[in-house]
C-alpha cells in the first residue's frame, strides 16, 4: 500500500510542477517545443533584383541577378543554397550558396529575344514568392 501511495504522490508532484512552472513563465507549452524559426528561410520575407532590366540578346551581355535569403523575422541567412531558374536564356551557375549577409549572385545571358522570368528557389525545398523579369532585345 506504501509503494502505490508514493507512486500517486510522485504523479501529483510532477504534474504540480509542470502546471506551476508554465503559469510562472506564462508561455504555453507550445512555444516551449516549437522549432525556431529564426533559420528557416521565407519565401515571402527574401527578395529577389536583377540589374539591367533590358539587356541586348547577343550571348555576351549579362544581368546580375541578386537573390537575398531572410528568415520570418527578416534576418540574414548565411549557407544556404540557392538555386535559380530561368524560362529563357543561360544562367552561368545554376546554384550557389549564401554569404555572411544571405545574399547569392548570378548572371544570366541569352542570344534569344525575349523576356525571361525567372524563379528561385532556397533549400531545394522552398520557393520565393517573388520573381523577376529581364528583357532581351
Amino acid at each position: 500500500m506504501d509503494k502505490k501511495l508514493t507512486a500517486l504522490f510522485l504523479v501529483f508532484l510532477l504534474s504540480f510542477s509542470l502546471f506551476a512552472t508554465i503559469v510562472i513563465f506564462n508561455k504555453p507549452l507550445t512555444q516551449l517545443t516549437r522549432a525556431s524559426e529564426e533559420n528557416n528561410p521565407s519565401p515571402n520575407s527574401s527578395l529577389i533584383f536583377v540589374y539591367p532590366l533590358t539587356v541586348k540578346a547577343d550571348g555576351k551581355t549579362t544581368a546580375n541577378l541578386n537573390v537575398f535569403v531572410r528568415s520570418y523575422k527578416g534576418t540574414p541567412l548565411a549557407n544556404k543554397p540557392v538555386a535559380v531558374t530561368t524560362s529563357l536564356g543561360q544562367i552561368k551557375t545554376i546554384s550557389n550558396i549564401t554569404d555572411k549577409t544571405g545574399k547569392a549572385t548570378f548572371s544570366l545571358t541569352s542570344q534569344d529575344k525575349g523576356v525571361a522570368q525567372i524563379e528561385a528557389v532556397v533549400n531545394n525545398t522552398i520557393k520565393l514568392a517573388q520573381k523577376v523579369t529581364v528583357k532581351f532585345e
